[in-house]
């Protein structure tokens, strides 16, 4: 790349497909047998604009998607990934794209395009111009957009920009036979069917184009012929462009000049073995791969070896753009010794996978929590109130805490399921508890089966779990709560939710208290339980919170952070124990609930409140407590780090 080039605004510009894809989720079946289906992000360019994003490119998607749920879901998926969507048109005439895919075994993967007259179909040469183009290193073009007139002119168009910008050309073939006509719908999964007019097209796209990326059978239709090398040497005589063939489990050879008799003789890179559960998707990780390195300087065998190792990790996963690779995952691949060729069993690569590809960030966290139920009930209890009273309150809390610039709510299904539902719109943290209330040793109070339950939450809402526990409870006992703990973590991974676990020492106010609760952490990690969040009772130092911090740090460097219970301490404690806290970077902010509403809530029970005097009291409650917050947080801040081995922790 020139001095020029590496100065742009964008690494890449992906052109064309981006769409829905609905994957069946029963492995080895017919897809007519298909019983739930994942919704993902797909389509060729959105799925490596994605992976681009996650190995620390700066991408920016070219396309149309409908005025309508999906589109906004590929915009919102996009954007939430680290790509620019700036060009990313609203069409409010046709749907977004959509394909219906399944997982037969290791070589029939049955697919369906919902395409005619889709969205990104519409592109069209007044979606951009030559400004846009010229703000990138790459453009990056694929076969199904020039299938027909309209969107084979404006990716002429974009390709003519480019040229005249000095902005590379990247071209991936992308072969779909059904959607060149050739096939009927029912064949979507078919990858060759020779056709002289699709080779002849593609012939006069090559000589515009700096790197041409496909599979065997997508050099034979570039080319003409089904011979590897004569389709290549045909290709030659067209264009200056490199080369990279893509052959599957062997790796990719890559001809950057002239086209030798052999594989062995141009710059053969092998591929990673691992067991095969998915190959759709994998050509796109393995080209999100060779951009990291082409458009970052890399030589040849170091990008082929990005490309290969993606198209590996992305082959054992479920879906295309979720599979993607973050740029740790990548390196750490790499740098192991010992790889796994089941990576779709190993805990390690499946942690960092998640861990690495979070969706949003979340630097502080400032929540009301009010997912209590059993104290609810025992109130309204009481007061010989039922339980739609205790629904009614929940809404008044709900209305306290929308009134509160905030960042976070923690929320039951049981009273609290009109706001759960209103608040789970992805603007803020939220998160939902799973926990029997009381209930030691742990249980569930959707049940035994767990990840059934979890299967029929929206992917926004983190799990919460609550455990009373210490380190040295008795075995059984201690046991019995790990079992469940596990089989919480493995729900929510397969279910793809993040997880909170909430620790609650059995003897609050012992002495050993700060103790403890770094002796449950540590006893946790030990056998493997990894949650995404902690929150924790408050601690009354500094150094207690710093010491959790660095168990946490040592044996996950990718949990999102702590958040501090209130329990129902009162203002006063809630001062001294976030001035404690705000001090320890890890910790992002708090959990609290009955500090703020539960005084309120025994005065509307009571009667000697009405409902507008109670949602004034709770959000001035909340207002304070989050004023704490952050005046904690501006003194920490200003004051200078005295513990070398805390600054040390921090650093890393």
């Amino acid at each position: 790349m020139s001095s020029e080039q590496t100065q742009r605004r964008f690494d890449l510009i992906a052109l064309g497909r981006a769409a829905v894809d609905l994957y069946g989720e029963q492995i080895g079946g017919r897809l007519e047998d298909m019983r739930s289906f994942a919704k993902y992000l797909g389509g060729c360019p959105a799925n490596i604009s994605v992976g681009a994003a996650r190995l620390g490119l700066k991408p920016a998607m070219l396309t149309r998607v409908g005025d309508e749920h999906m589109g906004r879901f590929v915009r919102e998926t996009l954007a939430s990934e680290g790509v620019d969507v700036g060009h990313v048109k609203t069409d409010p005439l046709r749907l977004t794209g959509l394909v219906v895919l399944g997982i037969r075994d290791q070589n029939t993967f049955p697919l369906i395009f919902y395409r005619e007259n889709c969205a990104d179909m519409a592109i069209a040469a007044d979606d951009f111009d030559a400004d846009f183009i010229a703000s990138a290193k790459a453009l990056l073009v694929t076969g199904t957009h020039f299938t027909t007139t309209s969107v084979d002119r404006a990716s002429r168009q974009a390709i003519a920009y480019a040229t005249e910008a000095g902005t590379k050309v990247v071209l991936d073939i992308d072969y779909r036979p059904v959607l060149w006509g050739l096939t009927g719908h029912g064949l979507g999964e078919e990858r060759f069917i020779a056709s002289e007019t699709v080779s002849a097209h593609l012939q006069s796209i090559v000589p515009s184009c700096d790197l041409i990326v496909g599979t065997e059978e997508e050099i034979h239709i570039a080319g003409g012929s089904t011979d590897t090398f004569t389709a290549l040497r045909r290709l030659r005589t067209l264009t200056k462009a490199t080369f990279v063939v893509k052959r599957g489990a062997a790796g990719c050879t890559i001809f950057p000049e002239a086209i030798p008799g052999r594989f062995e003789d141009a710059i053969d890179c092998p591929g990673f073995p691992v067991d095969v559960f998915n190959v759709l998707g994998a050509g796109d990780g393995f080209m999100a791969g060779l951009m990291r390195g082409w458009l970052r300087g890399a030589d040849w065998k170091e990008s082929a070896a990005y490309a290969n190792a993606c198209g590996a990790l992305v082959v054992s996963r479920h879906g295309c753009a979720p599979a993607m690779p973050s740029w740790q995952e990548l390196a750490h691949y790499l740098e192991r010794s010992d790889r796994a060729t089941k990576l779709h069993e190993d805990p390690a690569v499946l942690r960092l996978h998640r861990a690495t590809t979070a969706r949003q960030n979340w630097p502080e966290v400032t929540a009301l929590a009010f997912d209590h139920r059993r104290q609810f009930e025992e109130l309204a209890s009481r007061h010989g109130a039922n339980s739609e009273k205790i629904i009614r309150f929940k809404e008044i809390i709900a209305q306290a805490a929308g009134n509160v610039p905030s960042t976070g709510t923690i929320l039951d299904d049981r009273f609290g399921r009109a706001a759960l539902h209103r608040f789970s719109d992805g603007a803020r943290w939220i998160a939902r508890p799973v926990e029997l209330p009381g209930s030691i040793p742990l249980a569930f109070e959707a049940g035994s089966d767990i990840g059934a339950a979890l299967r029929l939450w929206p992917s926004c809402q983190v799990v919460k779990c609550l455990v009373t526990y210490r380190a040295d409870d008795p075995a059984d006992l201690r046991q019995a709560q790990e079992t469940e703990l596990l089989k919480l973590q493995s729900a929510c991974q397969t279910n793809g939710l993040e997880w909170l676990l909430e620790i609650i020492p059995p003897d609050r106010g012992s002495k050993d208290h700060d103790a403890a609760i770094a002796a449950a952490i540590e006893r946790l990690y030990g056998i493997g339980i990894m949650p995404d969040w902690w929150k924790l009772p408050p601690m009354t130092a500094l150094a207690s919170w710093q010491a959790v911090a660095s168990i946490v740090r040592k044996h996950d460097s990718h949990c999102h952070g702590i958040l501090i219970l209130g329990l129902d301490a009162d203002e006063t404690a809630l001062q001294k124990s976030f001035a404690a806290a705000a001090g320890e970077p890890l910790v992002k902010g708090f959990a609290i609930g009955r500090s703020i509403f539960w005084a309120v809530a025994k005065q509307w029970f009571a009667g000697s409140v009405d409902d507008a005097e109670a949602i004034a009291t709770i959000e001035k409650n909340y207002r304070r407590v989050h004023l704490l917050w952050q005046t904690a947080r501006q003194a920490a801040q200003t004051r200078p780090t005295t513990s070398p081995k805390h600054s040390k922790a921090v650093a890393s």
